[in-house]
């Protein structure tokens, strides 16, 4: 299994762990639910406040530089490359998710700014060059120390394990609420499952059974999705 595969089976175990389902509308507002028509394909809504929120934050432009935003992107692609099947982070434009968030939720600021000091930082140290500019080789070699951890290494990469943590949860997040994320995932949500009705030995069991004049419409997948009509007298037509 790969880097990629595994973060995918952390996901698809805290899915099933928060039963998170992907709804069509946003939340009530006065009584009634509201859909953006716009942004909802079959995915999600935003209400009027959350719209407004997202805008008031937008209209502030990027809070990151042009530089760390560079260094933000190769990090992604470095933690979530493309694949045959799937996009990379920049590709489900995870960077600028990243800007959104530390924006939104500030205390994010301090530790990725300084994350990303610390990782030119050390690639200065080591190589004599930026993090951007050294070979993957190279990039791989720092990011081994503090991508897992290790009892066998000394405190000094504490620091770049606590960001590339936080950085590494925010990539996920952004790039696996995505559609682009949610089609690699493979998540479809909650489906009905379908079903042939009760054993016969449970039936037997209890000395039942069914109508015989009924076989062929409760059980019948073929139209589980159409909508029961009754006639005058209460008979079950479709």
């Amino acid at each position: 299994m790969d880097r990629r595969d595994s973060l995918k089976t952390l996901l698809i175990g805290g899915i099933g762990a928060t039963g998170l389902t992907i709804g069509v509308a946003g939340c009530k507002e006065g009584g009634q639910p509201v859909v953006d028509t716009e942004i909802n394909k079959g995915l999600y809504g935003r209400t009027a406040s959350e719209k407004e929120h997202d805008a008031r934050i937008k209209a502030n432009g990027p809070f990151f530089s042009e530089s760390d935003l560079s260094l933000i992107a190769v990090l992604c692609d470095l933690i979530l490359p493309a694949t045959a099947t799937a996009g990379s982070a920049t590709d489900a434009e995870v960077p600028a998710f990243i800007d959104f968030i530390v924006q939104d939720l500030p205390y994010h600021q301090i530790p990725i700014q300084g994350g990303l000091m610390w990782l030119n930082g050390e690639s200065n140290k080591r190589f004599n060059k930026i993090f951007e500019s050294c070979t993957d080789s190279q990039q791989k070699q720092i990011l081994d120390d503090i991508a897992f951890p290790s009892t066998e290494k000394t405190a000094q990469y504490d620091a770049g394990r606590k960001f590339f943590g936080r950085f590494r949860n925010l990539v996920l997040t952004g790039y696996y609420t995505t559609k682009m994320g949610i089609d690699d995932v493979g998540y479809v949500g909650n489906r009905a499952n379908l079903w042939d009705g009760v054993p016969d030995d449970v039936l037997d069991k209890h000395g039942l059974s069914y109508d015989k004049s009924m076989e062929g419409k409760y059980v019948n997948h073929d139209t589980r999705n159409t909508q029961a009509e009754w006639d005058e007298k209460g008979n079950l037509i479709t």
